[in-house]
């Protein structure tokens, strides 16, 4: 630990390296050394760094106007990217209506306030609660935190946690009811109903799930009649569906949503993270018709805002991310990419005995660590076998990310994500591969043999 330093850092056990600038999928130190950044950040650099279109485009807009209040005024950058998320957004959702904020965290609470103020606005105010999942994330404050279920993150700061109900995730490699797909009749989303009906219909709000399971699991993704049946009972309940795509959505998975390789439309999207690819903070809150609709049919006014929600350097970012994304056709490459990556994942680290399973979509890709194959017995918690990875991947030059343990039973469970740029080439997935298989064969051996 650095005593003379004055920033709180997450951990006071450990080093942080400095990185000083960035190029394409490299960092580099103050020492110049470099490393591949595998995680875009934490699953925010999309298109690179470096992209001179980007900064520009930022450089232009702070030269005219940098910071606006939106809640008096508007501004052209805000205007521009609401037209283009409506351009990106499922076609179900019909005529959308955004809202934006600094980050993911932000969209989702602002979600759950939405999504109660729609309730109340057609008369049915005790729909408030929000139905989550076991091992998801959506954020780190105290109502985001409540709709989340990663269990080590929500026990420190249970006495403040709102009171909302959770189901298991659709985890086929660790099935709670111990059943195999397709004969399990998905028993995991039929769970949301036997929820809804103990909790009350009367008292649920929405429905908040990551369509593909985030750092809580690393790249879990369902099968594939399962968010078709949560659509189902969300409609038969009067139940809202929110889409968390703040890592999945802008691209990573190979659509522009993830949620639209189900062909599931949901009536609210949150988004941040790789909306504006690590230029500037920026998240977004995108209502379909029907939401919007019924608040402007009702009170009139948005019950929610943020200081530096729609400013237009964020917005402006946020345009020119899109743009390149589509003028490079950088959705279709992270599908392609991805399962490239996916495969070589696949074929390099399955045989190794501390590696339990290989999964993901697009390029967003998981490593589940354990201590014995045939069990899937994790390794124990205080090894922090995850974090000693990330810890020697680091060191040979790779960027991963130790997701937070706890995805077998809320409190074991090691894995890695890899969540890299959309530019990635052939020879960056041969490093991230071999480097990773290196690393877990270091840090796993050694841990085993104590």
């Amino acid at each position: 630990m650095d005593r003379d330093s004055h920033v709180l850092y997450g951990s006071f056990d450990s080093d942080y390296v400095t990185i000083t600038r960035g190029d394409g999928v490299y960092v580099y130190d103050d020492a110049g050394n470099r490393y591949l950044d595998a995680v875009g950040g934490v699953c925010v650099v999309n298109i690179g760094h470096g992209v001179r279109e980007v900064i520009d485009a930022m450089n232009e807009q702070a030269a005219g106007i940098a910071y606006t209040y939106g809640g008096i005024v508007d501004n052209e950058p805000r205007r521009r990217l609401a037209r283009r998320l409506q351009e990106w957004a499922p076609p179900g959702m019909g005529h959308t209506r955004t809202l934006f904020c600094s980050g993911g965290a932000e969209a989702n609470e602002g979600a759950l306030k939405l999504a109660y103020q729609y309730h109340r606005e057609r008369g049915n105010p005790t729909k408030r609660k929000v139905i989550g999942r076991w091992q998801s994330y959506h954020g780190n404050t105290a109502a985001t935190l409540s709709m989340s279920g990663r269990t080590p993150w929500r026990s420190v700061n249970s006495p403040i946690l709102l009171d909302f109900p959770h189901i298991p995730p659709p985890y086929c490699y660790r099935c709670p009811w111990d059943q195999t797909y397709p004969s399990c009749g998905l028993t995991c989303a039929g769970e949301l109903r036997r929820v809804v009906r103990q909790e009350g219909a009367e008292n649920i709000a929405a429905f908040i799930a990551e369509p593909v399971i985030g750092t809580s699991m690393s790249a879990v993704v369902p099968p594939d009649e399962y968010y078709g049946i949560v659509r189902d009972i969300c409609d038969e309940y009067d139940i809202l569906f929110i889409a968390d795509e703040v890592m999945s959505g802008v691209g990573r998975t190979g659509k522009r949503w993830a949620i639209e390789h189900w062909g599931v439309t949901p009536d609210i999207i949150t988004s941040s993270k790789g909306l504006a690819g690590g230029y500037s903070p920026l998240g977004a809150l995108i209502l379909g018709e029907k939401v919007w609709m019924a608040i402007a049919d009702g009170s009139g006014r948005v019950s929610h805002s943020t200081t530096y929600g729609g400013n237009p350097l964020s917005c402006a970012a946020g345009a020119a991310v899109l743009d390149y994304i589509e003028e490079h056709g950088l959705v279709r490459r992270a599908g392609e990419m991805g399962d490239r990556l996916i495969a070589a994942l696949e074929e390099a680290l399955l045989d190794i005995p501390y590696v339990g399973d290989v999964r993901g979509m697009g390029l967003f890709a998981g490593v589940e660590l354990v201590a014995d194959k045939e069990t899937r017995e994790p390794f124990p918690v205080e090894w922090d076998v995850g974090h000693r990875v990330e810890a020697d991947a680091l060191r040979n030059g790779l960027l991963v990310l130790a997701g937070v343990t706890g995805l077998v039973d809320g409190v074991a469970g090691d894995h890695i994500e890899l969540v890299p740029p959309y530019v990635i080439e052939d020879e960056h997935v041969e490093f991230i591969v071999s480097t990773l298989r290196d690393s877990i064969l270091r840090v796993c051996a050694n841990a085993a043999r104590g």
